[in-house]
């Protein structure tokens, strides 16, 4: 079974998302980086990049398979995770520490996002 933080909303597409005054800081789930198996690149969005969302934005790829990235809200990419970019092995032991890339939302639309139960649910169903 894998770990869902309460504190934390989730997408379909198996990424978490913590809000904080207007951003929007987004990783893969404990469900994403099991399925994925061990993760040896991420290609994550430019800074400055305006996405929608639903956007793909980047690529995690495992020893496994490849998946794209995408924008759980719309907004401006404002930063990402260089320690990501340089070790993404990391991501496969602390999926909820080691985030990929940080959004300011145009509108703090979360109105897509699963809570913790929604999406343990669907992590369950699969």
């Amino acid at each position: 079974m894998s770990h869902v933080p309460a504190d934390l909303k989730y997408t379909d597409d198996h990424e978490w998302v913590r809000t904080h005054d207007g951003t929007v800081t987004v990783g893969i789930t404990d469900h994403a980086q099991k399925t994925l198996g061990d993760i040896v690149f991420f290609d994550l969005p430019s800074i400055g990049k305006v996405v929608d969302a639903g956007d793909a934005v980047g690529t995690v790829e495992s020893v496994k398979a490849a998946s794209d990235l995408y924008a759980p809200v719309g907004g401006e990419i404002i930063e990402i995770n260089e320690e990501v970019v340089d070790s993404p092995e990391e991501v496969n032991s602390d999926p909820y520490e080691m985030w990929l890339f940080k959004i300011k939302t145009a509108k703090g639309s979360f109105d897509g996002l699963l809570d913790a139960k929604a999406y343990q649910k669907l992590v369950d169903g699969e």
